[in-house]
């Protein structure tokens, strides 16, 4: 979230090799790029708002291409490795190894039926929970840090404050993680997280910058949203995050690959959506009501909320409105935050 965390040193990581990791996934790459190039993006929101080093001076190639995506003037999809892991090729390449890093991601986050497990849940939510805890009015203040660092795991009191219960999983694997690639826990984080959605059947490619700071700095307490939050306070702390409405509707489609274990500790395990191990929009008509909500689903009341705030009903019904033909599901890529 925070992008004075990233030094700008290396552009692009490849998810996995060039090909599509579940069938239909090519064609639905492909309307997704025609949809992209009929938005106008005219949904009322403010353009998108540059922070941190880039609102500073943009000082490498790098910097430059992550200024680009945000108002869609770059694609955002992965390239090759240059060479396999030990080759000279590979560790001349800042960013090789972490082509490396997915093949082992991979086998942590793939159930036996090929949908993401709940290590891979895991992975996407601590993504969130490390960069998310950052906001503008904490910067203008003087409190410049948090964000996606890496203080969720290198702090010592972080990981165990109660928002972030359930996560003891996917810390252990990233600990592990490091050591053998010898990468750092501020990347993997948000590595993990967009390989987690990407390993999710219809999941969404994502591009990945690396070369982000750790720290080891306790990230500031309250700037993650909670499950009884109103609307007016959960749209207030997003766009303090540089994240308008319209992009948090978005955002709340994670939520279709969740299970809930603490919000309700009598229906441990109960997801939010009916297929919670694949990246469809279920989760957008499951909420309002419009379709089958199976017994198990349990509504999260801040999605239930957002779903029907007139800043966010107008996008949440084009959600929810989208169906892929050829597999019968609903289909669309969410943002991630890094």
């Amino acid at each position: 979230m925070k992008l004075s965390c990233i030094v700008l040193g290396c552009g692009m990581v490849a998810l996995l090799d060039p090909v599509y990791g579940w069938p239909g996934m090519g064609k639905t790459m492909s309307d997704l790029a025609r949809r992209i190039a009929q938005d106008t993006n005219d949904d009322g929101d403010a353009t998108p708002v540059l922070i941190a080093d880039l609102k500073n001076g943009i000082t490498s190639p790098v910097g430059q291409s992550i200024a680009n995506i945000l108002p869609r003037q770059e694609d955002a999809q992965a390239v090759s490795p240059p060479g396999v892991l030990s080759s000279k090729a590979c560790k001349a390449d800042t960013c090789c190894v972490w082509y490396y890093v997915s093949a082992a991601l991979t086998a942590a986050f793939k159930g036996p039926t090929g949908r993401c497990n709940e290590i891979a849940r895991q992975a996407i939510r601590l993504g969130f929970h490390d960069a998310g805890i950052w906001s503008q009015s904490n910067a203008a203040a003087g409190q410049d840090f948090g964000g996606a660092d890496g203080s969720i795991l290198l702090s010592c009191s972080e990981i165990s404050r109660p928002e972030n219960s359930g996560l003891q999983g996917i810390a252990a694997l990233a600990k592990a993680t490091t050591k053998s690639f010898g990468v750092g826990y501020a990347d993997l984080i948000q590595f993990s997280a967009i390989h987690a959605v990407v390993t999710c059947p219809l999941g969404p490619r994502i591009r990945v910058f690396v070369g982000r700071k750790d720290s080891s700095t306790p990230a500031p307490n309250g700037l993650l949203p909670g499950v009884n939050d109103s609307a007016d306070k959960l749209v207030a702390l997003f766009q303090d995050k540089t994240i308008p409405p319209h992009d948090l509707a978005a955002l709340v489609g994670a939520h279709t690959t969740s299970r809930q274990f603490f919000v309700d500790t009598t229906r441990k395990g109960a997801p939010q959506d009916g297929i919670p191990g694949i990246w469809d929009t279920l989760i957008y008509n499951q909420t309002v009501g419009t379709g089958p909500l199976p017994k198990q689903v349990l509504r999260f009341n801040s999605d239930l909320v957002l779903s029907v705030d007139p800043r966010l009903n107008d996008e949440w019904l084009k959600l929810e409105a989208q169906v892929d033909k050829p597999t019968g599901m609903r289909t669309t890529p969410q943002p991630t935050l890094a």
